[in-house]
């Protein structure tokens, strides 16, 4: 189990292939993506990674928040994950993580809020079809209809679909494709939609449901304080 990268989604556009088809694909962007700290058995019961994206005012950030990130050596950071590893996919406190982590044709699992919608009806939230045009339905056509039961149980079971907030959620979308990945402005490219805004932090992992794409380095790509791109294999 490898470390995964936050990103921040730009946008999408599309990618020519040389057979001239177009391919649709979001673009996320990786800046300065650092680790901050790790999280072994002995100390802490589990093992992980601690990274950092972005970059903040120190004046902005708090004392205790300060020490941990001078701890590190690294700038403070916008955006601070944890991800699950494997003891042996381990990386430095230090050490930036690069785009080329994933390689092309890699398939990943990306992570992100996906857009608020506010409230709404059941028809636009659950798809319901509505309720009849006309015999006897006034006025409530977009309404969900009956939600209870008779006496037994005689309530509303937790759970039933109704009228409610919509978006703004935790969405994991799995098994995307990484189509191409931009080492120099720190890109990476998946092919369709991943949740989220615009400018909104996703999480990129290892697809969990697929195997590792055998090129995808181990424990990861990433630039060792150096400074240099290190890519360490199996």
């Amino acid at each position: 189990m490898r470390s995964g990268l936050v990103a921040q989604k730009v946008g999408m556009t599309r990618i020519f292939t040389d057979g001239g088809e177009h391919i649709p694909v979001t673009v996320l962007k990786v800046d300065h993506c650092q680790v901050i700290a790790q999280r072994t058995a002995d100390s802490n019961g589990y093992t992980a990674i601690q990274v950092g994206v972005g970059s903040r005012k120190p004046t902005n950030v708090a004392k205790a928040e300060r020490q941990h990130f001078a701890k590190a050596s690294v700038e403070p950071k916008r955006k601070v994950v944890e991800f699950r590893v494997s003891p042996e996919n381990l990386i430095e406190v230090g050490a930036e993580l690069t785009v080329n982590h994933f390689v092309t044709g890699q398939l990943v699992d990306v992570t992100g809020t996906n857009m608020g919608k506010g409230m709404a009806g059941p028809m636009k939230r659950w798809n319901f079809s509505g309720l009849r045009a006309t015999h006897g339905v006034s006025i409530s056509h977009r309404s969900h209809g009956s939600t209870g039961q008779r006496q037994d149980p005689g309530k509303v079971f937790k759970g039933k679909k109704m009228a409610g907030n919509m978006g703004n959620m935790r969405v994991t979308t799995q098994n995307l494709q990484v189509v191409k990945t931009d080492l120099e402005r720190g890109l990476v490219m998946i092919k369709g939609a991943v949740p989220g805004n615009k400018g909104g932090w996703v999480l990129i992992r290892d697809a969990i449901k697929k195997p590792l794409h055998k090129d995808a380095p181990k424990p990861g790509a990433f630039k060792p304080a150096t400074g240099a791109v290190a890519v360490a294999k199996e």
